[in-house]
């Protein structure tokens, strides 16, 4: 990785607890942390270490206990719960574990739903649309239902309703979590190349260590800690 691309995304001494007293769990705890644009990162642990919670502090899909997130140099913890949401909706993408498809929706009309929800013009949510399931390889099942087409092509639509609006980030919390192996290398080198060739940052929370591998920076959770000195513990070079 560029050690010279823009950080869209700053951590400052995160912190998030839940409950009080005895039952009082910090689940993310005092990480300091940099995402670049164009990075494919990968956030590890165990089960319980705070991988989806940090996602989701990262995300403004939750609010810190104490701490900072800035993204593209704006304060979440300083905007509206509405500037929160107008953020999300122009700025990230998200893939869920779960896919959280519409049942009643085609692929097209699960993927064209954010475009509605901006009020985009139907021509251009054509285009857009068409191109994302073209990326995940999705043309020719346009038209099916979710409950018609299998996991992993539920999850490229997942994919494909992220990369639709064009995001800067797109967060994926342990989008390969219910598939099998081979599937999920299959989505792992669709964000792959979605990084590469559409310069989109990535920011995964997974327990797969082969999507790990995929990525050009792993931080290791423990204890809602990163662990190891500084916020890198595997590195590899898959942007070259």
């Amino acid at each position: 990785m560029s050690g010279e691309r823009e950080v869209v995304i700053s951590a400052r001494g995160l912190t998030r607890v839940f409950g009080l007293g005895e039952r009082r769990v910090v689940a993310v705890d005092n990480v300091d942390l940099d995402v670049r644009q164009g990075e494919f990162l990968a956030i590890v642990g165990r089960s319980g270490s705070g991988k989806t919670t940090l996602l989701n502090l990262l995300a403004g899909l939750d609010r810190a206990t104490s701490g900072n997130v800035y993204f593209d140099g704006q304060d979440l913890g300083r905007l509206s719960d509405e500037g929160l949401v107008e953020l999300r909706r122009y700025k990230m993408g998200f893939v869920f574990q779960s896919f959280a498809l519409l049942p009643l929706l085609s692929a097209y009309e699960n993927v064209e739903l954010p475009l509605r929800i901006r009020g985009m013009g139907r021509g251009e949510r054509r285009r857009r649309v068409d191109e994302a399931l073209e990326k995940v390889g999705l043309s020719q099942r346009a038209h099916h239902r979710p409950y018609e087409l299998s996991g992993g092509e539920e999850q490229r639509v997942g994919v494909a309703r992220a990369l639709v609006t064009s995001p800067q980030v797109i967060f994926a919390d342990e989008p390969t979590g219910e598939l099998d192996s081979t599937t999920s290398r299959m989505i792992g080198s669709i964000l792959r190349e979605i990084v590469t060739e559409n310069g989109v940052t990535v920011i995964g929370a997974t327990h797969d260590l082969s999507l790990a591998e995929m990525a050009d920076r792993v931080v290791e959770l423990v204890d809602g800690a990163v662990a190891g000195p500084g916020a890198s513990l595997i590195a590899t070079d898959q942007a070259g």
